[in-house]
């Protein structure tokens, strides 16, 4: 029997699959590097003003994403396990336009080679609230469609 804080839990976690039009390399080296995130994270028509990456075990990143009516969103967190291109899990934390953290999550991604594609996984636990999950999945999937054209582009 499931008891009623793990349904809630499971609800409050957000999980996404996509198959990648590029190698497992290709598709991990565009989460590393600040010259790939700036091309293409974010959700729809967002760009990247600010990106720092120390990308290493216990290293940090912090990055802007501006919005087309100029708003800055905020996320920071650090590396926590880095095997590439296989895996890769960070924390995530967002800050509102204060400084103030409104989200802190654990994002957990893996990359496994098709045939020259990537099947591609994105965990990210534990929301707050099934509004806050529900609204990164709607973040994420713009973002990802634009990895998506990124990598394709980029797998030459």
């Amino acid at each position: 029997m499931t008891s009623t804080g793990s349904a809630n839990s499971r609800e409050r976690e957000l999980v996404i699959e996509r198959l990648f039009d590029a190698p497992a390399e290709v598709v991990f080296d565009a989460w590393s590097k600040p010259e790939h995130l700036t091309q293409w994270f974010g959700p729809a028509k967002f760009t990247v003003p600010h990106v720092n990456v120390d990308f290493r075990i216990g290293g940090s990143y912090r990055l802007c994403m501006r919005s087309p009516e100029g708003d800055d969103h905020w996320v920071w967190g650090e590396y926590r396990d880095i095997k590439p291109p296989e895996n890769l899990v960070f924390s995530w934390n967002r800050e509102d336009a204060d400084g103030n953290i409104w989200n802190s999550t654990v994002v957990y991604l893996s990359f496994a080679d098709e045939g020259g594609k990537t099947r591609f996984y994105l965990r990210q636990t534990l929301f707050p609230t099934v509004e806050d999950r529900n609204d990164h999945q709607a973040g994420w999937a713009q973002c990802l469609t634009r990895l998506s054209v990124y990598v394709s582009r980029h797998s030459d």
